[in-house]
């Protein structure tokens, strides 16, 4: 009896020691529009949301803009301050797309360039269903990483997606004319 009971308290602590990680994987982007929080999902993406946390918890992102605005597809930041210089980041991460999650409106994904194995810190926020960018359907086959989802402040995408946007060079085709920034990100606990 005394040992059931001891289980029983062990397995609801175990619960709640659980409940409580993947509460503490949310991450909040503060930016001139409004916040965005994002869970994350380690258990499906767990070197993705590593280097992500890790750079949050650098403070690589504070200060950084969206730099690539398409209404109707995505809109990405990571990497670039206000005068489009690129910030120093960590070694690629291996591609970990055909986990299950897909490239669906409100889904948050991993950029990379033509290679698969190529993501650093930038990332993109799904405006729009984009099957075209998971495993199979992609270009190059290998489908882009999501690794988390919008939980509040799609409205705030939703702002920062039909912003005007001008081309100012070839890497910048669809820059914001003004920009918009993530003033700080955080990782918090959720209630």
């Amino acid at each position: 009896m005394r040992t059931t009971k001891l289980l029983m308290a062990l397995g609801a602590a175990a619960l709640s020691l659980a409940a409580s990680l993947a509460q503490a994987q949310v991450v909040k982007l503060s930016t001139t529009l409004g916040d965005i929080r994002i869970q994350l999902e380690p258990e499906k993406a767990p070197k993705t949301v590593a280097n992500f946390i890790g750079y949050v918890k650098a403070g690589h992102y504070n200060g950084v803009i969206f730099h690539r605005v398409i209404d109707g597809f995505m809109v990405q930041t990571g990497g670039y301050t206000a005068k489009l210089e690129q910030r120093p980041t960590k070694p690629p991460i291996p591609l970990e797309a055909g986990n299950g999650l897909l490239n669906n409106r409100g889904t948050v994904a991993m950029a990379r360039m033509n290679e698969p194995n190529t993501a650093t810190s930038q990332f993109f926020i799904n405006v729009v269903d984009n099957p075209g960018l998971d495993p199979g359907f992609s270009p190059d086959g290998r489908g882009y990483a999501v690794f988390g989802h919008v939980i509040e402040g799609m409205e705030v995408v939703d702002k920062i997606r039909a912003t005007p946007t001008t081309a100012r060079n070839a890497i910048f085709q669809n820059l914001p004319t003004t920009p918009i920034f993530i003033n700080k990100a955080t990782v918090e606990n959720k209630p």
